[in-house]
């Protein structure tokens, strides 16, 4: 407890975690208190759980250096397909739920295999097969919405709460608990930021950077398949445009919570608490009645800023490591090795468990 208290006042989070609460203060005094009233927390927080399952599907692909640009269309896809066949087929709406993680996990699952196989940068890939979901996902409801009343057990799970906040909520909380002891305590973990950290190291070390690319693409789309249910959960309906609005939030939280775009890290918490902050710009934009376009403004400056800071960090320190200190090691003496792929996690469980 003490080693993860030092680390998270050392990190990138307790700055974060400090915005968070100014912003909330900040929109609580503006709203004369209405942003603390029970329906507007109740709102806030289910607005919350997809874009921190959708960060933390992005986190995973960016921790073995890949780019996933179908968060959006796998969700979106997965959410109108578990509508269309428990609305026009009749299917038991929880089956359609289950439907719609599947076919999350296979997307990402195909996302991964066609990266591996043909050996194409991952960023053309899930270009590719984001045009390709998203002609699916229109082919499938057309113009049409399809209601909520169609699925009303997962409607009232939407509503459902627990110590005041919704469920929905605690399942986006889940999964980050998960996936942060996955990270640091398992071994596909490992090998995932092995993989990430330094892909010529993992290998020489008996790592499959292949497998890892599949697996990581895997969940990513498994966690876009649980905010497609999600979805289904707390909107009125599902149409062509659910996932539409994903791609820069799915971005936005991993990259300012502090993971890196070159691979090797991960961030749970940085990534939670990114989302949030995300979250709070949306709500400020209502409180003040500004166009939605001012939210995708702010957020895009605040990740071009955050990748120009990390690379002006990364330079920095690679200038710092090439030059020796008085007295110190010269560039031909041996130095300590460093650790396996160079991978790292940060602020969100101590590495730990068997290793890569």
């Amino acid at each position: 407890m003490k080693r993860w208290l030092n680390s998270f006042v050392h990190s990138q989070n307790l700055s974060l975690g400090i915005i968070v609460v100014v912003g909330v203060a900040l929109l609580g005094v503006s709203s004369g208190g209405g942003f603390f009233d029970p329906i507007s927390v109740t709102t806030f927080f289910t607005f919350l759980a997809v874009p921190i399952l959708i960060g933390l599907a992005q986190m995973i692909t960016l921790s073995v250096g890949q780019l996933n640009l179908a968060v959006g269309a796998i969700g979106g896809f997965a959410s109108c397909f578990a509508g269309v066949i428990v609305a026009d087929l009749g299917v038991p709406a929880w089956l359609g739920a289950i439907a719609a993680v599947l076919v999350g996990a296979l997307a990402g699952l195909a996302n991964g295999l066609l990266v591996v196989i043909t050996r194409i940068n991952g960023f053309i890939v899930t270009l590719a097969t984001m045009t390709i979901l998203l002609g699916l996902q229109y082919g499938l409801v057309g113009t049409r919405t399809i209601s909520n009343s169609e699925w009303p057990s997962l409607a009232e799970l939407g509503k459902a709460s627990l110590l005041g906040i919704p469920v929905i909520f605690w399942i986006a909380v889940a999964v980050a608990i998960v996936l942060s002891f996955c990270f640091g305590h398992t071994v596909t973990g490992r090998r995932l930021l092995a993989s990430g950290g330094n892909p010529v190291a993992a290998q020489l070390a008996g790592v499959s950077n292949d497998r890892s690319v599949v697996v990581a693409h895997a969940a990513s789309g498994l966690l876009c398949g649980i905010a497609a249910f999600v979805t289904m959960a707390s909107l009125s309906g599902v149409n062509q445009s659910v996932g539409g609005d994903w791609l820069l939030s799915s971005f936005a939280a991993p990259i300012i919570g502090g993971v890196s775009l070159t691979g090797g890290s991960v961030a749970v918490l940085g990534t939670v608490l990114a989302a949030t902050i995300v979250r709070l710009v949306d709500s400020a934009r209502a409180e003040f009645q500004l166009a939605p376009s001012w939210v995708n403004f702010v957020v895009g400056a605040v990740v071009l800023g955050t990748v120009a800071l990390g690379r002006v960090r990364e330079v920095r320190a690679a200038r710092a490591a090439t030059t020796p200190p008085p007295g110190g090691t010269s560039a031909g003496e041996p130095t300590e090795p460093a650790p396996l792929g160079g991978a790292r996690i940060l602020a969100t469980a101590r590495p730990g468990g068997a290793d890569a």
